[in-house]
């Protein structure tokens, strides 16, 4: 998608003309309003600007000529013109050149900025008229309907209804669709056809009713049998009469009190907020300014539309800010808080929840059905592969389906060991880092950390093991064990490629010693609690591979692997338990993988979990459900979880569940999102970013390239087929790794993280990360992109989406090294990196 700012400066007026179908009159229309503007009579004076971006037909028969022909002095400018009279995605057929959306877009932003530039001087206004070609879904060159190609500059719209028979239906039908993508539709006009239809009649009331302005304008001169020079002289005379009548200066001035209204709303909304907002993770004593407060305007695809700040405007003059637009587009690099999957603003999304929300709304879930929640619940169980999952329990959010997922383990645990749950204290297993989410019970699965451990009612009901670590440093992989731990879980390992650590049978094979220490390790550390202190654990509950909040740290997945095994042969009672006859019953305690952060393809596959070659007996999924667009989670169990809550009486069944459980317009919108991520996952894209993954991507001319390892020298090709990739390119990856600012980094999937040396620490409250991520934001010096992010102390992680373009990965990978080497005080071309080896540099690429 186009990397455009949102169209609102403070001394220009940009509208689109959109029509509700082809000839309604949108080139009369656009010429009737310049020619008001122009004349129009006030303190102000104006100028008119007329882009048609692209056209069809003749030379002779242009829409800009016409304009200029009827506007004294009207600027006008036809950016693309095709020969034959025809859609342009016909018209453009056999075509030198047929331009992008991408620079389609970007053009026409062009000429709309230079426009902006000239009138920074209160007392002269601009008004610029976009006009399209056809109706609101008409095709553009590409074949994409123009409402979703001009989408990133989301112009208000002026909607030109269709004044014939069947024009009632067609115009109210353009304005759904105009609103389900997120556009202002500042009016809605039709042509007064002299009782003939009477369609502007109704229009006037219909959109009345929806707090849309409309209006009714003049009929258009019959002009059949006119010489050309009659027609012409007939058309100037209704311009220079119709364009100062009363109803145009009504419209004209509703589109002047829009205007001004949304810079008011605009400008005022940090000072608002600061008022009326509690914000989340805030420590709102440093929130000094409203300044501080960061708004956004839309987001599309990829990218927010943020205001302007004055630290974003940091040494420009007030002169040349007034020409800026007030928002400026900025990547999402937190990928909204992990949920963001498939673009902001996403028509099919959109649609998809507008369908279910008018054959829906809201229906509750409990003892009945609706078919979205049923076809969800099947397509992930199938999704999963996992023969130990059966059944589906809906939730809300990430932390309520960790609560639910750890009742329904507590539960079985409690039953088949026959302990009192109510009176015994049952804990869980976890991993140090860990973090389930914000609700009272999913913070007692986790350490205490700087999220839970001022919580009143916090407890920490449970034990964390520490775990070797993976990472990336000076261009080769590495699994670390934590300070002091090398003992017992062995020295540091390294790889030449990621595959490798994930290679279980050769790393079983070739440094067995590592299974065993593992073992080991997990097995002593359970004897003491269990044996010794007489614990009692009811389930082993982790983020597999990657845990999020706790810092983005990578577990060596064959600790993982080995924990689950482990746990699941230990004898976690001192009385005998008949084993499950059943193979996919769970043993010793049921195991719940958390992959609301890593499942759903963040990491390159649908579930983590077959990463680890692991199959739990519970997992939860959320974030990335619905494309993110809204909360839904889930809960996954296993048939004998479920049957631990059968019963005769009611009060043994799991008593869980919200007003919005399974509510059908997320259920919907998610199995939209769950078949477009099916759609990705064996796209062109997704298999260039695997390709230039694989083994041999170092290759030049067809001949592979061994790949250096600096502590096991060459490394020999083995298989082609990646099983781990990025979406982040390798030679980025690698470069950051040599960085004298950089303690290691991991790629994965969508998922770029960057640790950076902190020489007071590491960890939540290091600030080592805070100047970075600021930079990024605020300082587009060189590479005129804005990148807003998270940090995690001293890790900065950025995020794409599932459909990020890779042009637009190389810009904020681009981006990041020229911030990186700035807040770091190196000063050299982001392009080279002198510690980095030449082979490394450009391997991937």
């Amino acid at each position: 998608m186009s990397r455009v700012p949102s169209g609102l400066w403070q001394n220009l007026i940009a509208l689109q003309v959109y029509g509700a179908n082809t000839n309604v009159g949108k080139t009369v229309f656009s010429t009737l309003l310049g020619a008001h503007f122009v004349r129009r009579a006030g303190k102000r004076k104006w100028s008119l600007h007329y882009i048609k971006p692209v056209s069809t037909g003749p030379m002779e028969d242009a829409d800009d000529s016409y304009v200029k022909r009827h506007v004294d002095g009207a600027s006008v400018t036809t950016l693309f013109q095709f020969k034959e009279p025809v859609s342009p995605h016909i018209a453009v057929r056999g075509a030198d050149f047929v331009p992008s959306d991408d620079h389609l877009v970007k053009r026409v932003y062009a000429k709309i900025r230079e426009d902006a530039d000239k009138f920074s001087w209160k007392k002269h206004m601009g008004l610029t008229i976009v006009e399209t070609a056809g109706g609101v879904l008409s095709p553009g060159p590409s074949g994409v309907p123009q409402a979703d190609i001009f989408r990133p500059m989301r112009l208000p719209v002026i909607l030109v209804g269709d004044h014939r028979l069947g024009g009632i239906a067609s115009t109210i039908s353009a304005a759904e669709s105009l609103t389900i993508r997120g556009y202002d539709i500042s009016a809605v006009i039709c042509f007064d056809d002299k009782g003939k239809y009477e369609n502007s009649d109704y229009l006037f009331k219909y959109f009345g009713n929806m707090d849309i302005p409309a209006f009714t304008l003049p009929w258009i001169p019959e002009l059949e049998g006119y010489t050309q020079e009659q027609e012409r002289a007939a058309m100037r005379e209704y311009y220079e009469h119709q364009s100062v009548a009363g109803e145009m200066y009504k419209l004209a001035d509703s589109i002047v009190q829009r205007h001004e209204e949304r810079l008011t709303t605009v400008n005022k909304l940090p000072s608002r907020t600061r008022k009326s907002i509690w914000h989340p993770f805030t420590q709102h004593k440093t929130v000094t300014n409203s300044d501080d407060i960061l708004v956004w305007d839309s987001a599309y695809g990829d990218y927010f539309q943020a205001k302007h700040t004055p630290t974003s405007l940091k040494g420009i003059s007030a002169a040349h800010a007034a020409e800026k637009p007030l928002f400026y587009p900025a990547f999402d690099g937190s990928a909204s808080w992990w949920t963001q999957g498939l673009g902001h603003g996403n028509p099919q999304l959109a649609l998809a929840a507008a369908y279910a929300a008018g054959r829906y709304g809201h229906v509750m879930f409990a003892g009945a059905t609706h078919e979205p929640a049923v076809k969800l619940a099947e397509t992930l169980l199938k999704a999963m592969d996992n023969p130990r999952l059966a059944k589906c329990f809906y939730t809300d959010d990430g932390s309520t389906a960790a609560e639910v997922g750890i009742k329904m383990a507590l539960r079985a645990t409690c039953k088949r060991y026959d302990w009192d749950g109510s009176k015994d204290n049952i804990e869980i297993l976890g991993l140090k880092g860990s973090y389930h989410g914000d609700t009272i019970g999913a913070m007692d699965a986790s350490e205490p950390n700087v999220y839970n451990e001022k919580v009143d009612w916090y407890r920490g009901r449970g034990y964390w093991f520490d775990f070797p670590t993976v990472k990336m440093k000076g261009g080769e992989w590495m699994v670390e064990p934590p300070k002091g731990m090398a003992r017992e879980l062995g020295g540091p390992e390294f790889f030449s490629h990621l595959d490798d650590v994930f290679d279980f049978d050769a790393r079983g094979q070739g440094q067995g010693r590592r299974w065993w220490l593992y073992e080991k390790y997990i097995r002593e550390r359970l004897d003491i609690l269990v044996q010794r202190q007489g614990r009692k654990f009811g389930a082993l509950v982790m983020e597999p591979i990657l845990l999020g909040a706790g810092g983005m740290l990578f577990v060596d997945p064959l600790f993982q692997r080995k924990l689950v095994e482990v746990v699941r042969a230990y004898q976690f009672t001192d009385h005998e338990v008949s084993p499950p006859s059943d193979p996919l019953h769970w043993t010793g305690v049921p195991v719940l993988f958390d992959e609301v952060f890593t499942g759903l393809n963040r990491l390159g596959h649908f579930t983590p979990s077959s990463l680890l070659a692991v199959h739990p007996d519970i997992s939860i999924h959320a974030k990335l459900l619905t494309g993110g667009l809204l909360p839904l989670s889930v809960t996954l169990a296993s048939k004998a979880i479920f049957n631990a809550f059968l019963s005769p009486s009611k009060s043994d069944a799991l008593l869980h569940g919200h007003s919005y459980t399974a509510h059908p317009i997320g259920c919907h919108v998610a199995n939209t999102s769950l078949k477009e991520m099916e759609v990705l996952k064996n796209g062109y894209a997704w298999k260039g970013f695997r390709r230039k993954w694989d083994r041999e991507s170092g290759h030049r001319g067809g001949q592979v390239v061994p790949r250096w390892s600096m502590r096991g020298g060459l490394s020999v090709n083995q298989d082609a087929s990646p099983k781990t990739w990025s979406m982040w390119g390798k030679p980025l990856v690698v470069w950051l790794s040599y960085h004298d600012a950089v303690d290691h980094v991991i790629a994965i999937g969508s998922v770029l993280v960057v640790a950076l040396k902190d020489e007071e620490g590491s960890g939540y409250t290091s600030n080592a990360a805070a100047g970075l991520r600021d930079a990024l934001l605020n300082d587009r010096s060189n590479t005129a992109l804005s990148i807003h992010s998270r940090v995690l102390g001293n890790v900065i992680y950025l995020m794409a989406s599932l459909k990020t373009a890779p042009k637009d990965l190389d810009a904020v990978g681009d981006a990041l090294k020229q911030k990186l080497d700035r807040v770091s005080g190196i000063a050299r071309s982001p392009k080279t990196n002198p510690k980095v080896p030449h082979d490394v540099t450009w391997m991937g690429d």
